[in-house]
């Protein structure tokens, strides 16, 4: 028996899910490929891969700015050669000479590993992010540089698990990043329900019954998750649900882990983002004792720049034994991605008003936000005119979660293609229309109610074409099996 195999691997690798990249997506790039080669054995002739938060897979155009600045960093010591200066420099702007330059000149070299906890020049710019942000005081260093949000929630979740009956509180609907990595560590995951009649909004009721049940079973509940804006629900957390969470960390005692990767996405200006944060430092009673990690990242925003693989956490009330461990797991890994650094510190300080590059970044800025927001809001309309499906309009993110009426005859035929009725959906849908999505039973859903996850990130002049496919999909799907 060989010493890798499925019967020796280890089990909690085995027990971890990941959806977003799940069955259905690996037929969807199966097709995907035998259409590259030519096949003409499908009704169709690309996938759509709606299925994933990856902007620029999807035509999404780069910012201009921070393709500029890193390909500067790229020549490293080049640039202080006189002949590549007059030659090459003359064609960018000035304001993206003097970043590059800037970055260089404290040590920033893309091709040479950094500080583990990320270059601090990067860590001071996003501190002066937080602070503008927010009205609070930040420093640097209360600040990781991480690869991608990814990389840091797993090292907050791997240091909270210390045995196998800690519990980590996590919404339902979720980002299966949460579960799965839970499970890697062989801790608990406690569910707390959103409240899709409430467009998906938070209640008490349910976190103190979610905690209350977990206590009770003999579980320690150590921290909560908290996605805003969300995923992948799409919905903005009202002010007043986030002062409750943070009341009710600060009762239960337990470390607030707030994913905040989808702050810039927001289409209602009636329900803006706010951070965790900055809602915390509000609360005197609560400002100093809550413990809070804090997330973002290059992926998503108008960047979109998800293969950089850069992002920060921020460490709020954190204990300097804690911080000092942490730092211990990340130079296991020695540092995030150097590039991904930099362009972390561009996200968080942009070119400003009076820069040379800012009409251009600013252009470009909203024309990608208010394409989202209108492709948010025609698919939204465009599923809720159809037969079996309602969808909430989305006030952040960049997905929608609509809820699919599923019929009895629909749930055999799933039960007889060993699939659940929701993923059975997903890949009827993929096979004849090419679209790919998530069924909704990855990201966990109310027991009795079936959904999917599609992003509204294709591009906007395909955006009428995709409806139409999917209508013609659902009209057979009712025709076929009734709702």
């Amino acid at each position: 028996l060989p010493q890798l195999s499925v019967e020796r691997i280890n089990p909690q690798l085995i027990k971890a899910e990941y959806a977003v990249r799940g069955a259905i997506p690996l037929r969807a790039g199966q097709i995907a490929e035998d259409l590259r080669q030519g096949s003409r054995a499908y009704p169709f002739d690309k996938v759509v891969f709606a299925n994933i938060g990856n902007p620029q897979s999807l035509r999404q155009a780069p910012i201009t700015f921070f393709r500029q600045v890193l390909s500067l960093m790229e020549l490293g010591q080049e640039l202080k050669d006189e002949f590549v200066t007059a030659s090459m420099l003359s064609s960018y702007p000035s304001d993206v000479v003097k970043r590059a330059k800037s970055y260089m000149d404290a040590g920033v070299n893309i091709g040479a590993y950094s500080d583990s906890n990320g270059v601090r020049i990067v860590r001071e710019e996003v501190a002066a992010y937080i602070a503008e942000r927010d009205g609070v005081p930040s420093s640097a260093n209360d600040i990781f540089l991480t690869t991608g949000a990814s990389e840091g929630i797993s090292v907050v979740l791997e240091a909270l698990i210390s045995h196998d009956r800690v519990g980590i509180m996590i919404p339902i609907p979720q980002y299966p990043l949460y579960s799965a990595t839970i499970t890697l560590c062989n801790g608990r995951a406690v569910p707390y329900f959103l409240n899709e009649e409430n467009s998906w909004g938070m209640s008490l009721e349910n976190l103190d019954r979610a905690y209350t049940e977990a206590t009770n079973s003999g579980i320690e509940v150590r921290a909560m998750a908290v996605i805003n804006p969300g995923n992948p629900t799409g919905q903005c957390l009202d002010r007043k649900d986030m002062e409750d969470v943070i009341r009710f960390c600060a009762e239960k005692n337990i470390v607030l882990l707030a994913d905040e990767v989808y702050q810039a996405n927001t289409y209602n200006s009636n329900r803006p983002f706010f951070s965790f944060k900055s809602v915390l430092r509000s609360i005197s009673e609560c400002s100093d004792n809550v413990e809070l990690f804090s997330f973002h990242s290059l992926s998503k925003g108008m960047l979109g720049e998800c293969g950089r693989r850069g992002g920060y956490m921020e460490m709020t009330n954190i204990d300097a034994s804690a911080r000092q461990q942490l730092l211990k797991r990340v130079s296991i890994n020695l540092c995030s991605n150097v590039a991904g650094q930099a362009m972390v510190g561009m996200m968080c300080q942009p070119p400003k008003q009076g820069d040379p590059s800012f009409p251009l970044y600013s252009q470009q800025w909203t024309a990608i936000h208010e394409s989202l927001k209108r492709r948010a809001l025609k698919l939204t309309d465009a599923f809720n005119s159809m037969e079996g499906i309602h969808c909430i309009a989305p006030t952040g993110a960049m997905y929608l979660f609509p809820r699919i009426y599923l019929s009895q005859s629909a749930i055999d035929a799933a039960a007889k293609a060993n699939m659940s009725p929701d993923a059975f959906y997903c890949m009827e849908l993929l096979e004849r229309t090419g679209l790919c999505v998530v069924p909704g039973s990855g990201f966990g859903q109310e027991e009795g109610t079936f959904h999917f996850r599609c992003t509204f990130l294709p591009p906007e002049d395909e955006i009428d074409a995709i409806i139409s496919s999917f209508r013609d999909f659902q009209t057979e799907w009712v025709h076929q099996y009734g709702i």
